[in-house]
């Protein structure tokens, strides 16, 4: 280590670096403002919810087994008989008249029959008789003796019993009488007992539904008898009045013969509309209405005529003078012709006429005929609605009379008779084993619920938690990118302490692993391996991100104290000096300084005596012990105007420290609510910000992400501390890779 540079070399002027000296800060880009909207949710990431509460999640499980099972054994055990009833709805419900046939009838009924029937087995009537028996109401502890105006109460109140449960099997006529009890034998007694109070009870509702339908029927006999007798008289009395034994024929008669005047009436009616037309085609003077009649032939022939006449006698006019005879021929030729004419047509005019009056005189007389032939039909025909509804009354009230005879007869015959298609099928037993508690049943309920239970509360847990874990989730609500994740260390006190030679080089006994004490006390990079290695990734990604621009100038810097980055920033310079590299560690935290103290320094004057030009940086420089490329600018005094100083100056002094130094990396306070982290981000090349995994909340690193994006910080990135093996999604494979690495490293080394 002979050609490794000292701090003396830098009292005087210090040899600058083979690197161009302008102004070594660049103007970051501007960054996007944290967005807050909820992104997708992968499905492997619920996954991992629950690999992460697995051992919580198997702890809820097996109390809320156990304690089912220690509540399932103190219970007390409760027995249940059924008792079987059969209804048979083929079976006739009467041994004598029409009722014995309406059991094969209506059966698309059963689901509607069947829930009567169970009503009625819950109805009041069935129940009570069973209840006073066995004394149930106190049984089921309805009834206490503590209270006796409660027990008369419910002793008035229609009984229910809570134990009992009736049944229906799906596609039967079977009903189950189920009643369950801690004794075995009183709930099969019960069971039976409820089932005979039924069949009981159907008898009973026979009996004396025939009872009161005889004495009713007997009511209605003598007015249904003078009824009767009302209704023959009026018929009688009509038929005598009309003066015909059967209004019907005389009907069927009148409705003939209307019928024949109607056609009779409507063929005259065509006829004359059709002579009509004719006999007004005439009287306009119209020729072709002569030509359609009958002696149409004549007259179109003296047509023919008069047009052969006509036309000789124009040739005749072109030849001859009105003197000749040939003209006088021809003329008295056409005069003949058309006298001839005129006459047929005034004959036919006149015949049209005539035919024309006929049938209009003949349609007036149908007319006539079925106007009162209609009227006749109708006086007959309400007379013979007035026959018949007398006549359907009288026949009415005399079957009436004779069914209702009948009903009587039937009913006293069927009321010593009844036959019942209810019966019990099987008579209920004491049961051998109990229905309640049912242990496996209730451990697989309790199962059941208490794992959806903690399942939902896992995730439940995981939604309603808005800190940073892991780079997935981080950069998924962020937006940002996760350049390095920090392991958690046994003890942060591991962290603080300088690293001395004889630490790297102490060697490690054979037990020495990754989880005895005696790994986590000697030695730095044997407690701390994981984490160190963390760092030189980091530092490599934060070195080798961007080959293009040399990065001169880094500040770390988090949303919170108590994150790390006081701790991230000594030893991301320790990893970098490691390499030969000259670093700057500016401890820029001016209100709670601890860079200094992690070394073992207590310097007087430091970065705040700087900053208020009291002393020159180079005076207050400190070299780290052990370190020979690693040099320190202590905070210096608390000053509130150093702080005010850092916008101005700070600028300034990173050009120097940049002619002297291959990399600055400068500690800050936290960002929310102090102004100094963001006067240097605005001067830094690049700005990494530190959370803590699991404990910083999303919404103040998207606080910090925001504030630096609008002085146009360069933000690299964001750096998770603290990372356990519950805590991201890669921890697992995190932890598993490097704790066997390091100890089997040391195990070589020892």
């Amino acid at each position: 280590m002979a050609d490794t540079p000292q701090l003396p070399a830098l009292s005087g002027p210090v040899a600058p670096c083979n690197l161009p000296a302008p102004n070594y800060y660049t103007p970051a880009q501007q960054q996007p403002e944290f967005e807050t909207g909820p992104p997708p949710v992968p499905l492997a990431h619920y996954l991992w919810i629950l690999r992460r509460q697995a051992w919580k999640i198997a702890a809820f499980v097996t109390i809320c087994l156990v304690g089912t099972f220690i509540i399932s054994e103190r219970l007390q055990p409760i027995y249940e008989s059924i008792a079987v009833v059969d209804i048979d709805r083929q079976a006739p419900s009467a041994i004598v008249g029409t009722e014995s046939d309406h059991g094969v009838m209506a059966l698309n009924d059963s689901d509607q029959f069947l829930a009567t029937q169970i009503k009625l087995i819950l109805s009041d009537a069935v129940l009570r008789p069973v209840a006073e028996k066995y004394d149930l109401l106190r049984l089921e502890k309805q009834i206490k003796d503590t209270e006796p105006e409660k027990a008369q109460s419910i002793g008035h109140a229609p009984v229910l019993l809570k134990r009992l449960k009736v049944t229906r099997p799906p596609n039967t006529y079977i009903l189950l009488i189920a009643y369950r009890s801690p004794d075995p034998k009183l709930s099969s007694e019960v069971a039976n007992a409820i089932a005979n109070s039924y069949v009981e009870q159907t008898y009973n509702l026979r009996i004396v539904s025939s009872a009161s339908l005889s004495t009713f029927m007997e009511k209605q006999l003598d007015q249904l008898q003078a009824k009767m007798e009302r209704s023959n008289r009026a018929l009688a009395e009509f038929e005598k009045e009309l003066n015909v034994i059967n209004p019907e024929e005389k009907t069927n008669i009148l409705s003939a013969r209307l019928l024949q005047l109607n056609t009779e009436y409507t063929t005259a009616q065509g006829d004359r509309i059709r002579k009509e037309a004719a006999y007004n085609s005439m009287k306009s003077g119209s020729l072709e209405a002569a030509q359609v009649s009958t002696q149409g032939e004549e007259l179109g022939k003296l047509t023919e005529r008069l047009n052969d006449a006509r036309q000789h006698f124009a040739q005749v006019k072109t030849t001859f003078g009105a003197s000749h005879p040939e003209y006088r021929k021809a003329a008295s030729e056409l005069a003949e012709v058309q006298s001839q004419f005129e006459t047929t047509r005034k004959n036919i005019a006149n015949r049209i006429e005539v035919d024309y009056r006929q049938a209009l005189n003949r349609e007036q007389m149908l007319q006539t005929d079925v106007a009162s032939t209609k009227a006749e039909s109708d006086r007959l025909n309400a007379r013979s609605f007035e026959y018949h509804q007398l006549k359907q009354e009288a026949e009415a009230d005399k079957t009436l009379y004779e069914e209702l005879i009948r009903k009587i007869r039937e009913a006293g015959i069927n009321a010593g008779f009844q036959n019942n298609n209810v019966r019990i099928a099987d008579l209920a037993r004491p049961g051998a084993k109990p229905v309640f508690p049912v242990l496996p049943l209730n451990l697989a309920l309790a199962f059941v619920a208490s794992l959806l239970i903690s399942v939902g509360v896992a995730v439940a847990g995981d939604t309603m938690d808005t800190t940073v874990r892991d780079p997935e989730q981080t950069s998924r609500y962020l937006g940002t990118d996760v350049i390095g994740m920090l392991p958690a260390v046994a003890r942060s006190s591991q962290l603080s302490g300088p690293v001395t030679e004889q630490q790297e080089t102490t060697p490690a006994k054979a037990d020495d692993t990754p989880n005895s004490k005696s790994y986590h006390r000697k030695g730095y990079y044997r407690s701390i391996s994981g984490f160190e290695e963390s760092i030189r990734t980091l530092r490599n990604t934060i070195l080798l991100g961007d080959i293009d621009t040399h990065l001169r100038s880094l500040l770390i810097t988090s949303a919170g104290p108590g994150e790390g980055k006081s701790t991230i920033a000594v030893h991301l310079a320790i990893a970098h000096a490691g390499q030969g590299q000259k670093t700057l560690l500016v401890d820029g935290d001016l209100r709670r300084p601890s860079v200094a103290r992690r070394f073992g320094l207590t310097p007087k004057s430091g970065f705040s005596n700087v900053l208020t030009r009291e002393v020159d940086w180079k005076d207050v420089l400190v070299p780290a012990p052990g370190k020979p490329y690693l040099f320190i600018l202590p905070a210096g005094t608390p000053s509130h105007r150093a702080a005010d100083l850092i916008g101005p100056r700070m600028g300034d002094l990173l050009d120097e420290f940049a002619r002297e130094f291959d990399l600055v990396i400068m500690d800050s306070p936290p960002l929310l609510g102090f102004a100094e982290p963001l006067r240097m981000a605005a001067v830094a090349n690049a700005v990494i910000v530190v959370s803590q995994a699991g404990e910083t909340k999303r919404k103040a690193v998207g606080g910090v992400l925001t504030a630096l994006g609008r002085v146009r910080a360069n933000v690299l990135g964001v750096v998770l501390n603290q990372i356990k093996r519950d805590t991201t999604a890669d921890g697992y494979a995190y932890y598993g890779y490097y704790r066997p690495y390091y100890y089997q490293h040391d195990a070589q080394r020892s």
